[in-house]
């Protein structure tokens, strides 16, 4: 694939963003191709190093705020006529409280897939607690000449802070897990953007 190939294809795939984001882009492209040719590459060279399209739909897509595709997507492809006014005006509470509702529901499913990581988190400080606290009560007790009973809190300290290390990683991998799915959701929805406006 030489450059005016990838950048048409490019722009064709980028068909819904606003004409100045895909402008910018299709020149940003144009030119990281421009310096892998000066540096002695050939251009078909160029392009592949550069990746595929669809590399570069994502990386765009995700520096692209949701906010300017949906402005994007809301403006009339022509000037609206006083009926499409009218109609507009009336079916407002129909289209307004489903527009609102459906809001509600994304917010609320975002809200409890992070609330698991929280719970998670939550879950590693009790066990720190735990370790903490079978730790502190075992020299307390033994102090007091409870060999037995610091043997029991120990032992329940030393599998807290186990289970402490066990969740913290857990935790760690669960956020960058919710943390790229959060972020591919958000691509594959500023997509569907893109794809009704090819279509």
């Amino acid at each position: 694939m030489n450059k005016n190939e990838f950048l048409n294809l490019l722009q064709k795939r980028l068909n819904g963003l606003p004409q100045s984001d895909i402008e910018r882009s299709l020149e940003f492209y144009g030119e990281m191709i421009e310096d892998r040719i000066e540096e002695g590459m050939t251009e078909q060279q160029a392009v592949k190093e550069i990746g595929s399209v669809d590399e570069a739909v994502t990386q765009i897509l995700s520096d692209t705020p949701l906010q300017r595709l949906l402005k994007e997507k809301a403006r009339p492809s022509h000037k609206l006529r006083a009926w499409e006014i009218v109609l507009l005006a009336l079916g407002s509470p129909i289209w307004a409280s489903l527009l609102l509702a459906a809001a509600c529901i994304i917010l609320a499913v975002y809200i409890l897939i992070w609330s698991l990581v929280v719970v998670i988190y939550c879950v590693d400080i009790s066990f720190a607690a735990g370790a903490l606290a079978g730790t502190a009560g075992s020299v307390i007790l033994l102090a007091g000449g409870y060999t037995l009973s610091a043997a029991l809190f120990l032992g329940g300290g030393l599998i807290c802070a186990g289970l402490m290390i066990f969740m913290f990683f857990a935790s760690k991998d669960t956020t960058v897990g919710i943390a790229r799915l959060s972020k591919s959701l958000l691509i594959k929805i500023k997509s569907m953007f893109l794809r009704k406006e090819q279509a």
